[in-house]
């Protein structure tokens, strides 16, 4: 007997040979996928503890969204509309000043594990800061994760001394390396315009010392790649390659501005991307040369970013925008296609940060990390094509069921492990005073 069986159902596995399966059966046993089969109509059902009907739904793997910041879930619409460094000096950096406490950190968190839970995301990489109040939240929430500690040269919420940043870091690692095997530490630099040469190195080997990943933000805007070209000479990826930092263990995100060379550079260090196309439309940061990237290589996950500069986490609106500004960038049609946009939030993005060998596809041995994906509506009716619908059709609002590491998250479109009315409620308690304090601003 195994713990649980999924049924009539059309699987998307998102293995290497991209194999959809048809009136399938899946089969969950302590945690994993213990066996993938084709339903004839004369063969009974494994036994199981738990059988569940899929109602001819997509049973896919969890989306994996490789680049948010949760606890900004609170700043969702404060300052939209603005270039980059406005919104950032002007407005989130001050509103980070007053408002980021270790107990707002930890409530809008999971007000962010709700949101991505329940529009099937079953793992995130998030950088922020007071991140052990982030890694508490995902643990309740039973969401997994890549969290990282953020570093930054400036006074910043938890760290009001600069000089203990990768202290700080260093801490959280070593409190949340083996608590959690749903939670994997990591760390997070801001920018190699917040970061000193000295810092940035610093923060590469404590990542390095615990194979840890190291994410970064990189070559997001115009302004950046001269600011780089002025001081260094360089531009920013040839820059941090100049300090050691890239190798198969870092995480570059939005990596807009870059030339051949730089693509080049990272295809051979083996570093990869994390593609955040809505934030990058809404901040006018530029369109990345995603396709450039695929086709020498690199691994390229998607991310929405947090929801201060996208405003959602849904990653099938994500998957849909990445789809269409890829063609319409290239003016060619076939670029992006639906099957590969896909492999970028699901196979690719567990590359893309390192958690390949357990999650991203539908395979035996791999953990059951799992969605099912509602289809008797009428905007996924008919159903061609399974991919296409999930990448141009479907929405987070369809998703029924989402199982991680072998357990039930959500059912029946509401969370298990989350009071939903009782943090919505302090939600709106506390960005009631962020509002009041924006309107004096």
């Amino acid at each position: 007997m195994i713990d649980t069986v999924l049924h009539n159902t059309t699987l998307i596995t998102m293995n290497p040979n991209g194999d959809i399966i048809e009136n399938a059966v899946v089969g969950i046993q302590d945690g994993q996928i213990a066996l993938i089969e084709t339903k004839t109509p004369d063969a009974p059902l494994p036994t199981a503890r738990e059988t569940l009907d899929a109602g001819g739904g997509i049973v896919m793997p969890g989306l994996i969204n490789t680049h948010t910041h949760l606890p900004m879930s609170l700043f969702r619409g404060l300052a939209d509309d603005l270039p980059l460094m406005t919104w950032l000096n002007a407005h989130i950096f001050p509103a980070e000043a007053r408002f980021v406490t270790p107990e707002n950190v930890y409530l809008g968190a999971l007000l962010s594990c709700a949101e991505l839970l329940l529009s099937g995301t079953t793992t995130c990489c998030d950088g922020y800061f007071y991140e052990h109040h982030v890694a508490e939240a995902v643990h309740h929430a039973g969401l997994r994760a890549v969290l990282g500690q953020g570093v930054i040269d400036c006074p910043a919420p938890g760290i009001p001394d600069p000089s203990r940043n990768i202290a700080e870091a260093s801490a959280f690692m070593d409190a949340w390396r083996n608590k959690s095997p749903r939670i994997q530490p990591s760390v997070f630099c801001h920018a190699p315009y917040t970061c000193s040469a000295r810092t940035l190195k610093a923060a590469r080997e404590l990542a390095r010392s615990t194979a840890a990943l190291f994410q970064i933000h990189i070559a997001e805007t115009r302004g950046e790649y001269d600011q780089m070209r002025s001081q260094h000479h360089m531009t920013p990826v040839a820059y941090l390659h100049s300090l050691g930092i890239l190798d198969s263990q870092t995480l570059l995100v939005h990596a807009i501005w870059l030339d051949d060379a730089d693509i080049a550079l990272i295809a051979e260090t083996g570093a990869a991307v994390s593609h955040t196309p809505e934030s990058n439309m809404k901040l006018a940061s530029g369109v990345a040369r995603v396709e450039a990237m695929l086709q020498a290589g690199i691994p390229v996950g998607l991310g929405t970013d947090g929801c201060a500069s996208n405003n959602n986490q849904d990653m099938f609106r994500e998957m849909d925008t990445a789809a269409k500004l890829g063609k319409v960038f290239s003016l060619d049609p076939l670029a992006m296609n639906a099957q590969t946009v896909l492999k970028m939030a699901t196979r690719d993005a567990a590359r893309a940060i390192g958690l390949e060998r357990w999650i991203g596809s539908i395979e035996p041995g791999k953990l059951a990390d799992i969605v099912i994906l509602d289809t008797h509506a009428p905007h996924l009716t008919p159903m061609y094509h399974p991919e296409s619908h999930i990448v141009y059709a479907a929405s987070g609002s369809d998703i029924r069921d989402v199982m991680i590491h072998g357990k039930w998250v959500v059912r029946n479109r509401h969370i298990v492990s989350l009071d939903m009315a009782d943090i919505l409620e302090k939600v709106r308690i506390e960005c009631q005073q962020i509002q009041n304090w924006s309107n004096h601003q």
